[in-house]
C-alpha cells in the first residue's frame, strides 16, 4: 500500500525491448511524482538502473515461439502464479505490464480470476492488425487501460469497449540518431576508410542461437563480394555471452558492445546494418542506417505464422511505409546468400541507399507529435488513471 503522497506502481515485462521501455517510464513517472515514487516487479538492466529490484529474473521470461515456449511453459505458469501472489500482497496503486503478452497477459488473467481489482495498464498493443484480432477483445476483458505505440492502433482496441490512446514510440527519446561516428572509431580504433556493418542478432536466447551461424556465414559470403570491412556487435547483458563466444570466428574482427551509446556510435559510423526483426529497425531509421531485417524460428513456429498472418511486411519502417522499403529476409528465405546479396546492395548502390534514407525521414515525421517525450506521455497517462481509481471516477473492473 501507498504512503500519503506516495504513487506505487507494480512493474511486469519478460523481454529487453519492454525493459527499456520501463527503464524510461520509470524514469519518467519520478520526474512528474517530484520522486513521490515506490516500484517494484520484474524487469531488466534498465529497470535495474532505475532501482527495480526484479521478483524474477527477466531472462527466464524473455522466450518466442510456440515450439519455443512449450518446454518452459511449467515454469513460466509458476512464475504467473508467483507474480500474481506478489501483487496481491503489495497492493499497488496500479500494475503496468509491458509488452511480452505471452507473460504479462497471464498476470493479469490471473489477477481478475482472483477477483482483483487494481488498475490494470498494458503498455505496447499487440499486433491485432497483422495477426489475431480477437486478442484485442480478450485485452478489454482484464485491462483498464492501453498504451500504444503507432499512431494507427487505438481504433482496433476502441471499437471493442477498451480505453486506449497512443503515446508514440520510445525510439523518438532513444538518442538512436545522435551517435557520435568519429567518437566510436576513435575508441575502438577504426581509421576512417574502413567500412563498418552493425549486426544485430536480437535479444533473446532462441532467437540469438539461431541467426548467429546464418549472419556469421552471410559476413563470409559478403566478403568475397565487396572486400574486407570491420564488423561491430551491439548486444545486451542477457545474451552477451553467447554472442560474443559466437562471433569471435566471424571475418571482420568483430566488436561486441552493450551499452547504448555505445550502440549509437556504431550506428553513426557504419555504413549498413543487418538485424533480427523488431523494434530496432526504427532505431535504425531514426539514425538513417540503411539496413536488411531477417528473422528464423522454429519451423513450426514459422508454418502457424505464416498461416495466421495478415500482412506480408513484418518490420515497423515497411508497415508505416506502407511499402516494402527495408529488405526482409525471413524464415526459409533467410539464407546466407540472399542476406549477403542484400546487404552487398545497400552498401554499394548509393542510389538504394538515398532512397532508404528518404523513406527513414518520412517514417520519422509520422511518428513524432506534439514534441512531448512519449514516456512522459506515457507517465501521464499512467498518474490520471491512479488519480481517477482514488477519486472513484474510475470504475473498479470485475
Amino acid at each position: 500500500m501507498s504512503k500519503t503522497g506516495e504513487t506505487f506502481i507494480f512493474f511486469v515485462t519478460g523481454e529487453p525491448s519492454g525493459d527499456a521501455l520501463g527503464g524510461a517510464l520509470i524514469a519518467a513517472l519520478r520526474q512528474r511524482t517530484g520522486g513521490m515514487l515506490r516500484i517494484a516487479g520484474i524487469g531488466g538492466e534498465r529497470m535495474r538502473e532505475q532501482g527495480l529490484e526484479s521478483l524474477v529474473p527477466m531472462e527466464d521470461l524473455a522466450i518466442m515461439g510456440v515450439a519455443e515456449v512449450l518446454p518452459r511453459f511449467p515454469a513460466i505458469l509458476r512464475r504467473v502464479r508467483q507474480t500474481v501472489k506478489a501483487i496481491c500482497a503489495a497492493r499497488p496503486d496500479a500494475v503496468v505490464t509491458i509488452d511480452s503478452s505471452g507473460f504479462t497477459w497471464r498476470v493479469a488473467h490471473g489477477l481478475r480470476r482472483r477477483g482483483e481489482s487494481l488498475p490494470l495498464i498494458h503498455y505496447v498493443a499487440p499486433m491485432v492488425w497483422a495477426w489475431r484480432a480477437g486478442r484485442a477483445r480478450r485485452m478489454a476483458r482484464w485491462y483498464d487501460h492501453l498504451m500504444t505505440l503507432l499512431p494507427f492502433e487505438p481504433p482496433y482496441f476502441e471499437r471493442v469497449g477498451l480505453s486506449c490512446r497512443y503515446v508514440g514510440h520510445p525510439v523518438l527519446e532513444s538518442g538512436a540518431g545522435r551517435g557520435e561516428g568519429g567518437r566510436f572509431r576513435t575508441t575502438y580504433g577504426l581509421d576512417d576508410h574502413d567500412l563498418l556493418i552493425t549486426v544485430l542478432p536480437g535479444s533473446r536466447r532462441g532467437e540469438v542461437r539461431r541467426l548467429l551461424p546464418i549472419f556469421g556465414s552471410a559476413l563470409e559470403i559478403l566478403a568475397t563480394k565487396i572486400g574486407a570491412f570491420r564488423v561491430v556487435v551491439p548486444t545486451v547483458a542477457t545474451v552477451a555471452a553467447v554472442v560474443t563466444d559466437a562471433v569471435g570466428a566471424w571475418p571482420g574482427e568483430p566488436i561486441v558492445v552493450l551499452q547504448p551509446r555505445d550502440k549509437y556510435d556504431a550506428f553513426a559510423a557504419s555504413s549498413a546494418a543487418l538485424a533480427a526483426s523488431g523494434s530496432v529497425a526504427l532505431e535504425l531509421a531514426l539514425a538513417r542506417l540503411p539496413m536488411v531485417i531477417a528473422y528464423r524460428l522454429n519451423p513450426l513456429t514459422e508454418a502457424v505464422l505464416d498461416r495466421a498472418l495478415r500482412v506480408r511486411q513484418v518490420n515497423l519502417v515497411n508497415l508505416l511505409l506502407g511499402e516494402a522499403l527495408v529488405p526482409e529476409v525471413l524464415g526459409p528465405n533467410c539464407t546466407p546468400q540472399r542476406l549477403a546479396a542484400s546487404l552487398a546492395e545497400i552498401i554499394d548502390d548509393e542510389q538504394v541507399r538515398a532512397a532508404h534514407r528518404r523513406g527513414y525521414d518520412q517514417v520519422v515525421r509520422r511518428l513524432e507529435s506534439d514534441g512531448v517525450p512519449p514516456s512522459l506521455r506515457a507517465a501521464d497517462q499512467i498518474l490520471e488513471l491512479v488519480a481517477a481509481r482514488r477519486c472513484g471516477s474510475l470504475p473498479p473492473t470485475t
